[in-house]
């Protein structure tokens, strides 16, 4: 039997909740004549450019927050929307704080949380976590996020940092996420790691290559699937 670990720190964009499905949702409601999940798809591009120019120095400390609305300027004029006004924009900015979860993470991370401590290792920013787990009933222990640290993932300063806040060794933390590149960080820093399959991230029309990787200490189909293993 593996060694199970005290701590479950969990990616959220994409792990915990549709980012995709919920950005086209909003942009439909709002602008109907909009390819909304290509609108969607093109915001969240601009995420990782985004933080890169953080961690580079090129841009101080920013919120994910504000990255996203500097991206979301940059991309309104690509779908003709360049009019629009400054309520609209702060409105739609603001859709990353009411995205939906998977039909299975409020019911997996109650299992989970039952053994388990809980928390998020998000690069989104504390109060965006926050307003997103008070509306989908997310049931965290804490809130951990990049803020925290004043790093983003995969700087060894988020991973590290959330055995640091419990008090304990790297291995007894381990991240959940369905982000490979996410996972490998994670390892190298000594945390345990566990993939979710989320197939969908990207959308129907881009459906992802889920299969098995090696690295990962464990592989589920969702959080349902990883509190079964887990024995939750």
């Amino acid at each position: 039997m593996r060694n199970l670990p005290d701590i479950l720190a969990f990616d959220t964009f994409g792990t915990v909740v549709d980012w995709h499905g919920s950005i086209a949702r909003e942009i439909a409601a709002l602008r109907p004549a909009v390819d909304a999940s290509a609108f969607a798809l093109a915001w969240r591009a601009g995420y990782a450019p985004a933080m890169r120019r953080v961690a580079s120095g090129e841009l101080g400390w920013t919120l994910i927050d504000d990255l996203h609305r500097m991206i979301l300027d940059e991309i309104l004029p690509r779908f003709g929307l360049a009019d629009m006004p400054e309520e609209e924009r702060r409105h739609l900015n603001k859709a990353w704080h009411r995205l939906d979860p998977w039909p299975d993470a409020v019911p997996g991370l109650a299992r989970l949380k039952a053994r388990f401590t809980i928390c998020t290792l998000s690069n989104g920013n504390i109060g965006l976590l926050t307003n997103m787990a008070k509306r989908a009933g997310l049931p965290w222990d804490c809130v951990l996020s990049a803020e925290v640290f004043r790093a983003y993932k995969p700087d060894p300063a988020t991973y590290l940092g959330v055995a640091r806040v419990f008090d304990v060794a790297p291995q007894q933390v381990m991240l959940v996420a369905a982000h490979h590149s996410d996972l490998a960080a994670a390892r190298g820093c000594g945390l345990q790691t566990a993939y979710v399959e989320r197939p969908l991230e990207f959308g129907p029309g881009q459906p992802k290559d889920v299969a098995p990787q090696p690295g990962n200490t464990w592989h589920s189909r969702d959080f349902i699937d990883l509190a079964e293993q887990l024995g939750a």
